[in-house]
């Protein structure tokens, strides 16, 4: 089973001062904003594991958006890269499409506004909000913070099965000044569509970024995949792997350089939802034994300096701002968070006949062992919408 969970949060405060190739999929464009983010983050925290929801960022950014007016306006559809009139259809059918019921039992997507009693926010908002996102909205009184912070955090619970049980602190929440908290989570379970035998798992060797190699439960498993070697723009080959779940049309990717000598961080840069999609025509499959590290990691990550320096800045300024469409009230995003959690272990369904057998090799099937640094992305590939992202450096 793999089990992946991620909460984002926005916090609105009163502004002390006035207002001032292929056409991509629109869950690719999301995505794509989300997956600058990762890189973003990666790129300060090399040696560490990061775990980020692409899609979560460009959820809770989209909830937003129809309370937006003029120049921050222009800087969230030039970050998100969507059409300037009216996206909302599209992402309404995105969300419906990635919480069709076939998935209902392995992608829970749920988004709440959380505004201060007595703050009122116009009817055009709660609407698009309500119709697009299937955002409920729920009153507290944020002169108590401590109480706020835990009627979210009960919200953040539920909605995530209980992984996630506290991602706001009272101290984020200024009882004089908080005027709204969005908050998007999602939550994926997701089988392998071949599972792996606990009793396959043994101990065996990973290198992490520091050379100091140690040993971690390595999943194994001799199965067909789909697999391929890719190349940087530089030309660092790099090798992806498929790990499908089952039924869902959700796949893991996993991505290393081919070179033990490569660091992970060389083939970042280079990683889109368009490469990501270029991945697709690449890989073919192959009979393997496959091993692979049992892991469990979570990380929090503050939004604001990697969104302010891709040009989404006016949102926190306190004198640009400009969320007229929201609320007759000057507001600003005072604190951007986004809490993500992933588990990853053998259980998933058993693998069909046809599939064990589709290939058969002459000789002895190659090894694959990922025991060294490498990227994890979960897509829903109808829409190529990125759900999580993960560099993952000590399992």
């Amino acid at each position: 089973m793999c089990v992946v969970l991620r909460v984002f949060v926005v916090v609105l405060v009163c502004s002390l001062s006035g207002v001032v190739s292929q056409s991509p999929s629109y869950g690719e464009r999301g995505s794509d904003l989300g997956l600058q983010v990762f890189l973003s983050v990666v790129q300060t925290k090399p040696q560490e594991n990061v775990v980020l929801s692409p899609h979560g960022v460009a959820s809770v950014l989209g909830m937003l958006l129809p309370g937006t007016h003029g120049e921050t306006r222009r800087q969230l559809l030039m970050g998100l890269k969507y059409k300037k009139s009216g996206p909302y259809k599209m992402l309404r059918k995105l969300h419906k499409s990635l919480t069709t019921k076939s998935n209902a039992d392995i992608v829970t997507i749920a988004n709440a506004l959380f505004p201060n009693k007595g703050f009122s926010m116009h009817e055009d908002f709660l609407t698009t909000n309500k119709e697009n996102f299937m955002c409920e909205s729920q009153t507290l009184d944020y002169s108590n913070p401590q109480t706020a912070a835990n009627a979210i955090n009960e919200w953040v619970k539920n909605s995530t099965k209980g992984h996630i049980p506290s991602l706001v602190q009272p101290d984020m929440l200024d009882p004089a000044l908080t005027r709204l908290v969005a908050v998007n989570s999602i939550y994926f379970k997701g089988l392998w569509k071949s599972r792996f035998q606990a009793q396959s798992t043994k101990p065996r060797s990973f290198t992490p970024a520091d050379g100091k190699s140690y040993k971690v439960p390595m999943m194994s498993q001799l199965s067909v995949f789909n697999m391929g070697q890719a190349s940087t723009p530089d030309d660092l080959k790099y090798i992806v792997i498929e790990l499908p779940y089952h039924g869902n049309g959700i796949s893991m990717f996993i991505a290393m350089p081919s070179e033990e000598a490569t660091p992970l961080s060389a083939i970042l840069p280079h990683i889109s939802t368009a490469t990501i999609q270029s991945w697709t025509k690449l890989l073919s499959q192959r009979r393997m034994r496959l091993m692979m590290p049992k892991f469990t990691a979570e990380a929090e990550v503050d939004l604001e300096a990697p969104l302010t320096a891709m040009g989404i800045k006016d949102l926190f300024n306190k004198a640009k701002a400009d969320f007229r469409h929201m609320s007759s009230e000057s507001v600003h995003v005072s604190k951007a968070l986004q809490k993500a959690k992933i588990e990853v272990n053998e259980d998933g369904t058993k693998a069909s006949a046809a599939t064990a057998a589709v290939l058969h090799a002459r000789s002895s099937p190659p090894w694959v062992s990922v025991d060294r640094p490498f990227l994890f992305l979960i897509r829903h590939n109808p829409t190529g919408t990125l759900l999580f992202a993960g560099q993952i450096n000590k399992p």
